[in-house]
């Protein structure tokens, strides 16, 4: 059985002055903040290549901020953006909206709120956990096509369906707090496996230090 190892990569900062909660809307770029961000996580991988890393393959969500983050990435590592759209971003009741917060004191949203373990808000969990590791399947046994042993893959995503898809990975609960995400911009979240079983998890933050005054609307 070949080992290989799935990094899962959050986009980098949007351009969003109105705090939109943009889901799957479309057109919503980096910001040049974001742009730094996507220069960085494609260094951080250029050196991860350097020490030996065999990086073979990269999929991106089709939304333009997934696309944008992706594309140095693809310079960097001579690689075609894949497009899957089962790494999108969660659906939410609340997309288009701006200022959530405001929105959730007002009695006609309170319906949307009934039941935060599913969430009935927005897309079930367990169904973007579902997506997401058929996509990361597809690109693990893609991967070891590629490149055989210790292959790598990395896929562009989203902070929702990456978060969920680790807790599953780790055995925890999908519900939670989306203030207590450890999944910030750019940020790399590392599924191993040996064949087709998950033998670890890991993370890393390359933007750590372009992190504080980011903009960071939950669910985006």
């Amino acid at each position: 059985m070949s080992r290989s190892s799935i990094h899962l990569v959050r986009h980098g900062e949007v351009f969003n002055p109105d705090k939109v909660l943009y889901g799957r809307l479309p057109e919503f770029h980096l910001s040049d903040l974001g742009r730094q961000m996507a220069d960085r996580v494609a260094e951080y991988f250029t050196e991860q290549r350097s020490q030996g890393a065999n990086l073979v393959h990269l999929v991106a969500s089709p939304l333009t901020r997934a696309q944008e983050t992706a594309a140095p990435l693809a310079a960097a590592l001579n690689l075609d953006i894949v497009t899957d759209e089962r790494i999108l971003e969660a659906e939410n009741r609340f997309e288009g909206m701006s200022r959530i917060q405001s929105k959730l004191r007002n009695p006609r949203y309170w319906p949307l709120l009934r039941n935060p373990m599913r969430p009935s808000w927005g897309e079930p969990y367990a169904k973007q956990v579902a997506r997401m590791m058929s996509a990361v399947d597809d690109a693990r046994l893609r991967a070891v096509e590629l490149g055989g042993d210790n292959a790598e893959a990395v896929l562009v995503s989203h902070q929702l369906p990456i978060w969920v898809t680790r807790l599953a990975a780790e055995g925890r609960k999908l519900w939670h707090d989306p203030r207590q995400r450890e999944c910030t911009l750019t940020s790399v979240t590392t599924l191993q496996f040996d064949g087709a079983v998950l033998t670890g998890v890991r993370y890393a933050e390359p933007s750590a230090d372009l992190l504080p005054g980011a903009a960071n609307v939950p669910g985006a």
